[in-house]
């Protein structure tokens, strides 16, 4: 079996390069690279384009490349709890490409799937369908959506073994399960690494075929975006 596993982020991150294009899994701060992301603050890497479902907070996840002025451009479905985020989008030093939150999964996984384009409803009638082929199916009309083109995507796990299986645990798994195997390199950072076999297959999320690299991350902060709690008795 082919081990997928290298010893820590610089090495998963070795050939990244400026102008790259890059997935990366999470929802809002759930489920997100941690270590990937902070590894692109430190290495420095420019004129990045981040497929993502939002951009992070200003202090934290995609916001630490925001305040550096490393993303180029955004392609999100949501990015309201960034103000970093709205700035430089208003003032015209970010490019930004709002897409509908269904179509940027359903995008992810028709790379994944090694399918070109599709058609959707969502969408159609508005600004996101401009310049876009629209067809009729059953009476309703769909526009073409094509499938994502990216260099990397890095996505996070809660579990994964050497030969880059993967398992996530619960919200977590949202667009890191569709976004790997979406780009020419998915790179996996988990929580616990394992040796290949440890894990039940039936268990498994995402087979390792999907993963060229895999490492162990550390020190997962795990912020919690919009905290809500109930008083105590």
């Amino acid at each position: 079996m082919i081990n997928k596993k290298v010893q820590n982020v610089e090495e998963a991150l070795r050939d990244i390069k400026d102008g790259m294009t890059i997935m990366l899994g999470g929802f809002g701060l759930c489920g997100i690279p941690e270590n990937s992301i902070a590894e692109l603050v430190k290495r420095g890497t420019t004129n990045l384009t981040c497929i993502s479902n939002n951009a992070g907070v200003d202090d934290f996840g995609l916001g630490l490349l925001l305040q550096k002025k490393q993303i180029k451009k955004m392609i999100s479905s949501y990015v309201g709890e960034n103000a970093e985020f709205e700035r430089q989008m208003l003032s015209g030093e970010l490019e930004v490409e709002l897409t509908p939150q269904g179509t940027l999964a359903e995008k992810c996984r028709a790379a994944q799937a090694g399918i070109p384009a599709f058609y959707t409803p969502a969408g159609y009638g508005t600004e996101v369908a401009e310049g876009k082929e629209a067809r009729e199916f059953n009476g309703k009309m769909h526009i073409l959506e094509e499938a994502y083109k990216a260099d990397f995507a890095i996505v996070k796990a809660w579990k994964g073994d050497e030969a880059g299986n993967l398992i996530f645990k619960g919200t977590a798994r949202n667009f890191n399960s569709c976004m790997a195997g979406a780009a020419k390199i998915t790179v996996a950072e988990v929580e616990e690494l394992v040796p290949a076999g440890e894990l039940d297959p039936n268990q498994i999320h995402i087979p390792g075929i999907f993963v060229k690299r895999i490492f162990k991350g550390e020190k997962y902060e795990k912020r919690i975006e919009q905290r809500t709690t109930r008083k105590r008795n």
